[in-house]
């Protein structure tokens, strides 16, 4: 009885962090792709806009870095993760309702700035707080929950933007109404306390173990995040080099459709995953399909091997994504650091898009965009063999405890 009744509270847990981490996706994805950069145009205009959008997702970028790392670590030292996920949603929303009384560029890198610090003070420790609840042979769920998060912030940004539904500072409303009302469950629910793993106790070989596992995951998201950071921003570009005439909604589309087949089948793989005890196994097995996605785009000639290539690209990798958040959880090699830990490990979120940029101009220029996606297949299959080592040794070392207690 005492089983079912903590199994039914994890669960609960695990689809109220879901949610909440769908609401911090909600946060950025309609301001980020939509609100902001129509606000710079309105200003700066379309041309001289698109250089300032540059500069205000570089100064974002940078304050997403020292945010996860600086309020996760924030969070270990006071034990109180509620309270800094809290103090995060009511800035993030109420910053997110001054971006319309900002009227120069100059305000908007400010507020970009500290909006992106607001949001990295609830999401570093809503991250850490799964870590410390979610039991590993559940992480595998709460990963494919979330890679439900992107359509969800998708679906928010083509609802707030509707023709004729809202105006300008309305959109900014409704967004952060949203927000609300997927994080503000999880911080009124009251979640089972989990006794910590203490540092002391685990064995040094494990401690030694775990950072050899998360310097492969962490590697393993960095190269995986480049390629999908490149083909975000210049999809559009080399399709319409294959197909004159295309138009940026059909490439929406296709981002659309990509996102609604990855999120039910992430779920399943996670399902499995927990049932395995095979973590790793959707991984290496996801990254080896998006290496074989971008190599098929390099040898993409035409329309419909582009589409069906990228297609393979894009939802493996969202797989992959999703997943890999949740079973980063369980390699972190300090429990009592988790917060900080994983504000690192957030740092392979946002350097991709500080790298990007100069391997396209670097190799696009010389290699043409086939030259570029052979790079990044390179990178993504080294991704999957890394995490195929990782689970090889875990296996070994698993193998060899067992043999010792025996």
């Amino acid at each position: 009885m005492v089983d079912r009744a903590r199994r039914a509270s994890a669960d609960r847990f695990i689809f109220l962090s879901a949610l909440a981490w769908a609401g911090g996706t909600i946060a950025y994805t309609p301001l980020l792709t939509t609100l902001l950069p129509a606000r710079v145009a309105e200003l700066a205009g379309r041309e001289a806009g698109v250089d300032w959008l540059a500069w205000i997702a570089l100064a974002g970028a940078l304050a997403a870095s020292v945010g996860g790392i600086l309020f996760g670590w924030l969070s270990d030292i006071t034990r109180n993760r509620r309270g800094w996920i809290a103090t995060g949603l009511l800035l993030v929303t109420g910053l997110l309702l001054s971006f319309s009384q900002l009227t120069q560029l100059s305000e908007l890198i400010a507020g970009i700035i500290l909006w992106q610090l607001a949001l990295n003070m609830m999401l570093g420790p809503l991250s850490a707080w799964a870590a410390d609840l979610v039991p590993d042979r559940r992480k595998g769920l709460l990963g494919g929950l979330l890679a439900f998060a992107p359509g969800l912030g998708a679906l928010a940004g083509a609802l707030v933007t509707l023709p004729g539904l809202a105006t300008g500072d309305e959109r900014l409303w409704m967004v952060a109404g949203l927000v609300l009302l997927c994080v503000l469950p999880m911080l009124l629910v009251r979640h089972p306390a989990v006794e910590q793993e203490a540092v002391s106790d685990l064995p040094a070989t494990v401690r030694t173990h775990r950072r050899g596992d998360a310097l492969s995951m962490w590697l393993a998201r960095f190269a995986v995040q480049i390629a999908e950071a490149a083909l975000f921003a210049y999809l559009f570009f080399w399709l319409s080099g294959l197909v004159p005439g295309l138009t940026d909604h059909d490439t929406a589309r296709l981002f659309t459709i990509t996102m609604l087949i990855s999120a039910p089948l992430a779920l399943v793989l996670g399902r499995w995953s927990d049932r395995r005890d095979r973590p790793m196994a959707p991984l290496v097995g996801s990254a080896l399909i998006s290496a074989l996605g971008l190599a098929g785009m390099a040898l993409a000639a035409s329309l419909l091997p582009a589409l069906a290539a990228y297609g393979l690209f894009g939802f493996a990798s969202a797989i992959f994504l999703a997943l890999h958040s949740a079973q980063t959880l369980r390699i972190l090699p300090r429990p009592a650091r988790r917060g900080r830990d994983l504000g690192i490990f957030n740092l392979a979120n946002t350097m991709p898009s500080l790298v990007m940029p100069w391997l396209v101009m670097a190799l696009v220029p010389v290699f043409s965009y086939k030259g570029l996606f052979l790079v990044f297949a390179g990178l993504v299959a080294l991704a999957a063999l890394l995490l195929l080592a990782s689970a090889g040794l875990a296996r070994s070392m698993d193998s060899r405890n067992h043999g010792s207690m025996a």
